[in-house]
């Protein structure tokens, strides 16, 4: 079993940023070189950078001076550049639309992201409402749990090294939150809005699946993406989103909801999802093993559950996903941390790295 470092953020928001940058200094110098390999390789001109990292800086300024500030304390404490700390937090739209602007990586390159599930109470043998997802990324990527406090609400969630806002977690008024990559050729990392890992820490801090909802959708996102929602009293949704509009799927029936990384109904958005065409059929792969492999049982059992997420058919097209060493190491990806979220019993388990590989590890509220 291997855990990751988990951290109880304290003190204001610059004072959090001081403790993350200080506890996670080395993993930060980490991803911020993974990052700027992979957005090279990705093909924005290095010359852009520090050009593009500040634009993202203001918007974080602009739309949430306690967010600019716990990036301040994580670039103080760390020893990193403001803008490298940008970069990191604006990791999701400049990766995002070099793919689209640019046409990378090829087909052999990256094969798969992330596959997300839920159900609301009697769809799992365990009694409540459960959320959870094999989060498929670059290897090299280092990562962390943090728990802080809004108000009277607690969050626990993960997040890479030096990002202020975590992505896949649960709050302690029984709302959880994972996320899936989505693309379409109207993405533009230049349009002015809220960033992705900003909206992510919304939803998470977020008291009702309304709120988190309208954090999810509004306002219009730079780049498409999917916010996989459950609450423990309201149940579960998945939260289309892209600069032409958004979509919501709620759960219904006694199966459960499943989500990969394309648009259900692209058509319902009017969105082009360009980067299919270059064969990543991996998603499609996904979704619909998730799903067979789920409806085997009736409610599902945490058993079969685990054992779905460490599916390997399909190879390098599967649910638990190991690096192919044919491919570039720049490009090669790997199910980097797999998550289960009870959210009535606010219970957080999950593996660094492939599930197969270990046992879950858990952490309560």
């Amino acid at each position: 079993m291997t855990s990751l470092p988990l951290l109880h953020l304290q003190g204001s928001p610059h004072r959090q940023g001081l403790q993350h940058g200080e506890e996670l200094r080395e993993a930060i110098a980490a991803n911020v070189a993974v990052y700027r390999s992979r957005m090279l390789t990705s093909g924005v001109p290095e010359g852009e950078l520090a050009e593009r990292s500040q634009r993202f800086l203001e918007q974080f300024t602009r739309y949430d001076a306690d967010y600019r500030a716990t990036m301040d304390g994580i670039a103080e404490a760390s020893g990193q550049d403001l803008l490298d700390i940008a970069l990191l937090n604006a990791r999701y739209e400049l990766l995002y639309s070099a793919w689209s602007e640019f046409g990378r990586p090829t087909v052999d390159g990256i094969r798969s992201e992330c596959t997300s599930f839920g159900g609301s109470d009697g769809v799992f043998t365990a009694s409540g409402t459960h959320i959870g997802q094999n989060w498929d990324w670059f290897t090299g990527v280092e990562g962390a749990l943090l728990q802080w406090q809004r108000g009277d609400t607690t969050m626990i969630g993960f997040t890479e090294a030096g990002v202020a806002g975590a992505k896949i977690g649960l709050n302690s008024t029984g709302v959880g939150l994972c996320i899936n990559g989505l693309g379409a050729s109207a993405d533009d990392w230049r349009l002015d809005t809220v960033p992705f890992h900003l909206r992510s820490r919304r939803v998470l801090e977020s008291t009702s699946l309304a709120e988190a909802i309208g954090h999810a959708v509004g306002p219009r996102p730079a780049c498409s993406s999917n916010f996989f929602i459950g609450s423990a009293s309201e149940g579960v949704v998945t939260v289309e989103t892209s600069p032409l509009g958004s979509r919501v799927i709620y759960e219904g029936g006694d199966a459960p909801l499943v989500h990969a990384n394309h648009f259900r109904d692209p058509e319902a958005l009017g969105v082009y999802q360009s980067w299919l065409e270059t064969g990543r059929v991996s998603t499609y792969h996904r979704c619909d093993r998730m799903e067979t492999l789920l409806a085997k049982e009736s409610p599902v059992s945490t058993e079969r559950l685990h054992a779905a997420m460490r599916d390997h058919e399909g190879g390098p097209l599967g649910l638990c996903r190991h690096p192919v060493e044919t491919d570039p190491v720049e490009l090669q990806t790997h199910t980097a941390f797999a998550a289960h979220l009870e959210l009535d019993a606010k219970r957080f388990s999950y593996t660094w790295g492939p599930p197969c590989e270990s046992e879950f590890a858990t952490v309560s509220l």
